[in-house]
């Protein structure tokens, strides 16, 4: 990817649609040469298009990733709870899908249902199954062409955790210096940066440790280069199991304590530090090992991520305009958004970042529950996330439109697989469903045999992506239609190779969408979502609720 290409692209993309341009001098590294590029495009349209046309390409080879809480998701020994086998026996249904990865949620031993407050690094969660057991999940996903990568939470531990239990009763410890501690009646700083005091009394009532996120997970010491060490040998050790990368959680609170210094450049720098000294631990193992990390925060906040650390940054900013524009029924300029963000991540990674969208994961509400119930919306927010650049990540059951709210638990409900009430082989039980109660809900076997279903509809796109090259692998550009239709979302994906024009109609009414001659040639309908949508002297007919891609 080239930074500078990439801006001109973007620059002379925006002034042909008359709009406001994708990198300045704020949100971007030469702002001023973009300005120029800008000020100075050929005096037609065409001209400039044509010189757009002629600059680097901004390639994203990407891959679609399924995260699954495996808890929830298929149950091989029939205890009612998700495990690895299960995981397994489901890769077939995966691979229908079209996913070429999937992330499994926290898999390590746990006092918690959910796993993010980890007891044992080098260990697989019983419930899940065994170490061999993951080792078989990674085999036959690989055979399959489908990567596999884990939660890490390396932030903090549990309570339960060895580590913890001896530096709490013991302050000789050398585990000790592994935490935060302080004495009972120490005046500390209380402003937690999740909202809450991140200071807890211990058992004992003789000290206090730090647990930014709740008191059952106590913050680990990153100033202690013998934790650093251990982190990084726990990544070497993952991946010489056959894992392809990691989720990284809460990746911007390593050092991020208090909302009071989160954002400042010191905290920054320290959690860019310590993700840099982490992705090198792991080079001697596995060069290419994935990571992508939980950054919730702006583009500019993300960026230093991207330099030798993490690969992609989960964009949470762009799923709330997906969720938006699909609720709304109203074009959100994809490209523009993403264009101010590629901007200042290409000129952080070098050019090596891949974007993360997403439409929802295990802390939001699910999409059909933002959404409303409406299928239809739904459809449409997945056809603009599956027609993006990067890895597109999906929350498991969104392909069937399970619904989820807050508290968590309810966002982590079973996977709904049979219409009937009683279920079947495999239906986890371990929670009984509040939004997606068997039998009342949409289910795979329902699916599956609905050619109009919204599984149907996932299984389209990610086909048109990986038959695409320029959808699955390319970068995006702003694109104007003559005639201005808000309802009609319109960005090109192109490669060295090839450019498509992508156009949804968000709406429930059909959209007459006139092509602009001085962006090139747009003449063969490539793909279309419903049979009647047309081309016709320059002129797309777009059926309510639809895609097309035009070459």
């Amino acid at each position: 990817m080239a930074y500078g290409g990439w801006c001109a692209r973007a620059a002379i993309a925006a002034a042909l649609a008359a709009s406001l341009a994708g990198c300045s001098v704020d949100n971007a590294g030469g702002g001023k040469a973009v300005s120029e590029a800008v000020s100075s495009a050929a005096p037609t349209a065409a001209a400039a298009a044509k010189e757009a046309s002629a600059l680097p390409v901004d390639e994203q080879p990407g891959t679609v990733y399924y995260e699954i809480f495996v808890r929830s998701f298929y149950d091989a020994s029939g205890d009612g709870i998700g495990d690895l086998n299960g995981v397994t026996a489901k890769l077939d249904y995966l691979r229908q899908l079209g996913v070429g990865g999937i992330w499994l949620m926290p898999i390590n031993p746990s006092p918690s249902y959910h796993g993010y407050d980890v007891t044992d690094y080098r260990a697989v969660n019983p419930d899940y199954g065994t170490l061999d057991d993951l080792k078989k999940l990674t085999d036959e996903a690989h055979k399959r062409g489908i990567k596999v990568i884990m939660d890490l939470v390396v932030n903090h531990t549990s309570t339960e955790h060895p580590w913890f239990k001896e530096a709490l009763t013991d302050p000789d410890s050398p585990y000790r210096s592994w935490y935060h501690f302080a004495g009972a009646d120490e005046d500390l700083k209380a402003d937690g940066a999740v909202g809450s005091n991140p200071w807890h009394l211990a058992a004992d009532g003789k000290g206090k440790y730090l647990g930014v996120f709740w008191e059952g997970m106590p913050d680990l010491n990153f100033d202690n280069a013998d934790v650093r060490q251990e982190l990084a040998s726990i990544g070497r050790y993952w991946l010489e199991q056959g894992l392809d990368g990691f989720r990284l959680d809460a990746a911007k609170h390593i050092y991020g304590d208090y909302s009071s210094m989160i954002n400042s450049a010191e905290i920054q720098g320290a959690n860019q530090k310590w993700w840099q000294e982490f992705r090198s631990g792991l080079s001697g193992v596995k060069p290419d090992a994935y990571l992508v990390g939980e950054v919730w925060d702006s583009p500019v906040v993300i960026a230093p991520y991207l330099d030798k650390a993490l690969d992609s940054a989960f964009d949470f900013d762009l799923a709330g305009k997906l969720i938006s524009a699909a609720d709304r029924e109203r074009d959100s300029d994809l490209a523009f958004t993403l264009g101010k963000a590629y901007g200042l991540y290409e000129k952080s990674s070098g050019g090596s970042y891949v974007d993360a969208p997403f439409l929802s994961n295990h802390d939001q509400t699910r999409v059909m529950t933002a959404l409303s119930g409406n299928v239809s919306h739904a459809k449409m927010a997945a056809a603009m996330l599956l027609t993006l650049p990067g890895n597109p990540f999906i929350y498991y059951g969104e392909e069937i439109g399970m619904a989820g709210a807050k508290p968590d638990e309810y966002l982590r409900e079973p996977m709904v697989w049979y219409a009937d009430p009683a279920g079947g082989e495999g239906q986890t039980s371990w929670e009984r469903g509040k939004y997606n109660a068997a039998g009342s809900a949409a289910s795979v076997e329902s699916e599956q045999r609905d050619k109009g279903s919204l599984l149907a509809w996932y299984r389209m796109l990610l086909r048109w992506r990986s038959e695409e090259p320029a959808l699955r692998d390319g970068g995006i550009i702003a694109y104007s239609l003559k005639n201005a239709v808000p309802q009609v979302s319109a960005y090109v994906r192109e490669t060295a190779d090839e450019r498509v024009l992508v156009l949804h109609n968000l709406s429930g009414q059909p959209q007459m969408s006139e092509l602009a001659e001085e962006y090139g040639s747009f003449a063969k309908l490539s793909r279309k979502s419903d049979n009647a949508a047309e081309l016709s002297g320059g002129v797309v007919t777009l059926p309510p609720y639809s895609s097309v891609i035009l070459k």
